[in-house]
């Protein structure tokens, strides 16, 4: 990683020993104050990397410091406020809201936030987000934490969405409290920030500029930071990842289109610093993906979920390690069941790598044949299970009527959209299979043949050719699907779309694994 030029020239929370440390109980404190000396170490350590722009330090501290400190000590409860530790930074500002940012992050992952807390933590970010936007920092923090805050924002943006819409849970004077917070988490301060982020790092020039040594190939080599250690990397990052961050907040509001446009700088067929943060690549590629199925370009979201699915499996002894394993899986488990929508919908198994489609014929074989023969049930298990947790962003509105929880009516939208979209394909594979025959077919034969009348065939053709083609941004129409058509008066003529079958890779990667193979035999020493 770029980060790892810094030196560790100092000592590190990582090099104490319990044995070593200045505490025995680890929920003891020195000073009475309720906060155990070895949080006041850690917060040390970590400020002191913090103004030393230590990045790896710091990136060591963050990833598996603060998480060991968090299952260790505060398994059940909050860590302590920004206010008993701010002794300890000298009260800085800027560290104390990176402070709170963890404190209150740590209370949405292991315990039940209350409506203050979420009203502080949206005042703690709205704080956080002005010093970036009006301030001068001078600070290096790893691309992981950069995105894990864009994250966490329109994460807890979701979860007050989900809260508020809880209505018959709630008692009155919840219900009180939570008019006085209009204001908090509006959809459209969070898309505001966003935005402004994004404006404020000027990263949309920045990765125009794609000529060779232009600012995206600097800006790629260096992942974003300043590698003079004399500036910030925090603008920059956080701008590109809050294009991200709008991605996915249009595809929880159900606006697919919108939120591919606002992706659309970010190149995700090419390398990119999003692809250096795991939790990044896998959102990037999944809300892509969902979105493009959404819009019925299936190839594109195959193209998107193989491409993501293949890192995965390739880097799975290392995600084992990491504390959001469980997540990965999770997301890993919904982009093979959207792919077998996609497939179910677009078959184009042409387009997977061996492996993916081993894991996934192994998951979901049955599933997909069930879709194919037209099992409406399986396309709603399939995607009750795999889509996000759509967000309704407006209040409720109260007219003294029964109280009713609508926090799942985003998803009924949804769902019942896809749904119609779906039955309005359920004749076509054998539509598609039957013209897959031939390459020119009149349409009396067909009809005979599919024993549909012809001014059925005629409609069915047209919403073939319709779910077959995508328009592009710029009114383009282009195919997207194996098979292409036109009618010709009353002839219907098949223009085959499928790509020339390639053996090149096939042979060479088992001929790399029969030199391996041979250089290992080689090595082997028999015993006579």
């Amino acid at each position: 990683m770029a980060y790892d030029r810094y030196t560790r020239g100092t000592p590190t929370f990582d090099d104490l020993d319990d044995r070593d440390a200045p505490y025995g109980d680890p929920t003891a404190s020195s000073d009475n104050d309720g906060v155990p000396d070895v949080v006041k170490t850690f917060v040390a350590f970590l400020y002191r990397h913090i103004r030393e722009n230590n990045v790896y330090e710091i990136h060591q501290m963050y990833e598996s410091s603060f998480h060991k400190l968090s299952q260790r000590l505060f398994s059940e409860s909050p860590w302590p406020t920004a206010e008993a530790i701010a002794p300890v930074v000298d009260h800085d500002h800027v560290f104390c809201l990176l402070y709170r940012e963890l404190y209150f992050r740590h209370v949405f992952a292991r315990l039940q936030p209350t409506l203050e807390q979420r009203c502080e933590s949206w005042e703690n970010y709205c704080s956080l987000f002005q010093v970036v936007l009006l301030g001068n920092l001078n600070v290096q923090l790893p691309n992981a934490w950069l995105w894990d805050m864009v994250d966490e924002f329109i994460y807890q943006f979701q979860s007050f969405c989900q809260f508020r819409a809880r209505v018959k849970s709630r008692t009155e004077e919840e219900t009180a409290a939570l008019k006085q917070c209009g204001n908090v988490w509006n959809v459209y301060g969070v898309l505001n920030y966003l935005h402004a982020l994004v404006a404020k790092s000027n990263i949309l020039a920045i990765l125009d500029d794609d000529s060779d040594g232009g600012a995206a190939a600097v800006f790629l080599a260096t992942e974003g930071y300043d590698m003079s250690g004399n500036g910030s990397n925090v603008e920059r990052v956080l701008g590109y990842l809050s294009l991200v961050g709008l991605l996915r907040m249009h595809c929880l509001l159900g606006d697919y289109h919108t939120g591919l446009v606002k992706l659309s700088p970010i190149d995700i067929g090419r390398p990119g610093v999003f692809q250096r943060i795991t939790g990044c690549h896998i959102t990037v590629m999944y809300y892509y993906g969902f979105a493009s199925l959404m819009l019925r370009r299936y190839v594109d979201a195959i193209r998107a979920f193989n491409q993501v699915l293949l890192t995965l499996s390739k880097a799975k002894q290392y995600h084992e390690t990491l504390p959001q394993y469980d997540q990965i899986l999770k997301k890993t488990e919904q982009m093979y069941a959207l792919l077998a929508i996609c497939l179910a919908l677009c078959p184009n198994g042409k387009l997977l790598e061996e492996s993916v489609n081993g894991q996934l014929r192994e998951k979901f074989s049955d599933k997909i044949q069930r879709m194919q023969r037209g099992d409406e049930s399986v396309f709603d298990e399939l995607f009750s299970f795999a889509c996000p947790k759509f967000v309704t962003p407006a209040p409720p509105v109260e007219d003294g009527g029964e109280l009713v929880n609508y926090n799942q009516d985003a998803y009924r939208l949804q769902l019942k959209l896809f749904l119609a979209d779906v039955r309005s394909q359920l004749a076509l594979p054998g539509l598609r299979s039957a013209l897959s025959l031939y390459s020119a077919i009149s349409l009396p034969r067909l009809s005979t043949f599919l024993d549909v009348s012809e001014s059925t065939l005629r409609t069915a053709l047209i919403t073939l050719r319709h779910k077959n083609t995508v328009v592009e941004a710029d009114g383009s129409v282009l195919p997207n699907a194996e098979l292409d058509f036109y009618i010709d008066d009353d002839l219907v003529q098949v223009v085959d779309s499928k790509t020339t079958r390639r053996f090149g890779d096939y042979f060479i990667k088992h001929i790399l694994k029969f030199d391996e193979l041979a250089g290992q035999l080689e090595n082997v020493q028999l015993v006579v």
